[in-house]
């Protein structure tokens, strides 16, 4: 059984003239070289809860442990985790090499040993060649490389990173996504990750834990909570378009836009539902055809995207009205007034 790295239980941070708590009853564990992205909308708590695992913020009630050890009561050095922000906070005047060693500076460690340590993290990353210059004199993705690898050097036990990636744009950002998982990948720290970018968390996460308003919606692997949300939160914050929600007898029927498809390219009509699709507009892409319209058939009529890829070839025009199919094995059954998950309700008329 794999050792427990960090734990949070029933976790509370409420700031001072706040009228609820920023942070509410949280429960996590993760274990030991686990991923974990905290992924959620602005203002959910995530950066919170991650600063209160650090230290940069006391816990109003509940516990943080590190290694199995509770650590409430501990300054952030010495709790053995490295955080990275999403400013990456790197000291304009001093080089890169004094850049990375700055925090075994901290620690009276002679300087000889904290260069040579600071090389070898900068050899883990890639950036040695860099090793004289100025943050001025770095592009975007070097500069998170330097933050990497100055909190890399003191050999923690735990990576807290907090949208490290936010600041580059869409290109850097995917190849420096690549380069996080197999940095994570080559030296096996356990990693808590904040994003808002469900991409990051999809690439990234061993688990993810979605929060909204402070709380923990659903923690699982990136597949699980994509394809069986266990509420409407998750269902319509996870995916691109979201998932679709239809009123029917007092419940809500969810299905993922990649499963609504022409009938006619679905196979085992048996299992299937058909319905009427009023298209109002087509969008193309990246390859994909998004197909937006009012679906007549399985509940309320209501406005639902399909995305129709490539392969899909049916054409299509606005303001053709065609028949659509799902396969029942991707309804998803949600209660209208709680948004959780229920078991399987009958759809057929």
């Amino acid at each position: 059984m794999a050792a427990l790295a960090v734990a949070v239980r029933n976790l509370e941070k409420r700031y001072h003239g706040a009228d609820r708590n920023a942070v509410d009853g949280v429960d996590i564990e993760t274990t030991e070289g686990e991923y974990l992205v905290l992924l959620g909308p602005s203002g959910c708590g995530k950066t919170t809860l991650l600063r209160t695992i650090a230290g940069l913020e006391q816990a109003t009630a509940g516990e943080v442990l590190i290694g199995g050890n509770v650590v409430n009561g501990l300054p952030p050095r010495a709790r053995q985790v490295a955080m990275v922000f999403q400013s990456y906070a790197l000291y304009p005047h001093k080089s890169v090499l004094q850049n990375i060693a700055f925090p075994l500076k901290a620690e009276k460690i002679h300087k000889a040993e904290r260069e040579k340590k600071a090389r070898w993290a900068a050899g883990l990353l890639g950036i040695e060649p860099l090793l004289d210059r100025k943050p001025r004199q770095l592009s975007g993705g070097e500069r998170q490389r330097v933050a990497l690898a100055r909190a890399l050097v003191r050999e923690p036990s735990v990576f807290l990173l907090d949208e490290p990636l936010s600041n580059l744009d869409a290109k850097l950002r995917a190849s420096a996504r690549d380069e996080l998982k197999q940095f994570q990948d080559n030296v096996g720290t356990t990693t808590i990750y904040v994003t808002h970018d469900q991409a990051e968390a999809m690439g990234l996460g061993d688990r993810i834990a979605v929060m909204y308003e402070g709380r923990i919606r659903q923690i699982g692997p990136p597949r699980e909570v994509y394809e069986d949300p266990a509420d409407t939160f998750v269902a319509t914050f996870l995916g691109s378009p979201p998932m679709n929600l239809v009123k029917r007898d007092g419940h809500l029927v969810g299905f993922r836009p990649e499963n609504l498809l022409p009938a006619d390219v679905v196979e085992g009509n048996g299992s299937s539902l058909t319905a009427r699709l009023d298209i109002a507009r087509i969008e193309y892409l990246s390859g994909d055809r998004h197909v937006y319209g009012t679906l007549r058939g399985i509940g309320e009529e209501t406005r639902v995207i399909a995305r129709l890829p490539a392969t899909v070839t049916v054409p299509l025009e606005d303001g053709d009205e065609r028949q659509f199919a799902i396969h029942e094995r991707d309804l998803r059954f949600f209660d209208a007034e709680s948004g959780e998950q229920t078991a399987p309700q009958p759809v057929r008329a």
